[in-house]
């Protein structure tokens, strides 16, 4: 199976209810990340031809765009976390043994769940004060606090799996990057 295959269907590690957690949260990410690319696309191409067919942009199409960049993001990061497509520092990591790596490993998952949990908990303070604020955006009406909804939905998302990788490492031999992916480097060399 490629890489490409394993990351369409993919399946928890962790057994149980913890699996049944992570994969159904994969699935959802899965889904908010396509539609949300494909509308932005969608709005994009439909602008262009506006302004130049109709010689008129619509009106809220920046505004629309701003909202699927900001689901896209904070959605995003729990996927690149789930999938071990985070951006590693792994010099020190490296040049240790496996039980070392693993116990960093550890850490890592466990430090960066609570650095995760924090935005939460500040993510949602501010949304609390944009809501009382009661701003709107101009062109669409919506209120501005529902287009930050995303950021704690990512934040609580990444923080789980950063979570569920600590987990893992706690209750398996191998080191796990994520509740899927085994640490290593793969070999680019074909075999001949």
């Amino acid at each position: 199976m490629t890489e490409e295959e394993s990351e369409k269907s993919y399946r928890s590690g962790l057994p149980g209810f913890l699996g049944a957690i992570d994969t159904a949260i994969s699935k959802i990410e899965s889904v908010i990340l396509a539609m949300g690319v494909l509308l932005m696309a969608l709005n994009t191409v439909t602008n262009v031809i506006a302004r130049f067919v109709f010689g008129n942009s619509i009106m809220f199409s920046g505004e629309l765009n701003r909202i699927l960049i900001i689901m896209i993001t904070f959605a995003g990061i729990g996927y690149a976390a789930r999938h071990g497509r985070h951006i590693r520092m792994s010099a020190i990591y490296d040049a240790l043994p496996v039980g070392g790596r693993k116990a960093l490993m550890i850490g890592i998952a466990f430090l960066t769940s609570l650095v995760m949990f924090f935005l939460l908990y500040y993510s949602v303070v501010y949304i609390l004060d944009l809501y009382s604020k009661g701003r709107v955006l101009p062109s669409l009406g919506l209120p501005v606090w529902i287009i930050y909804i995303w950021v704690p939905m990512g934040f609580l998302i990444t923080g789980i799996q950063y979570m569920l990788t600590a987990i893992k490492n706690l209750t398996t031999r191998d080191v796990y990057l994520s509740t899927g992916v085994v640490d290593g480097y793969k070999d680019t060399e074909t075999e001949v």
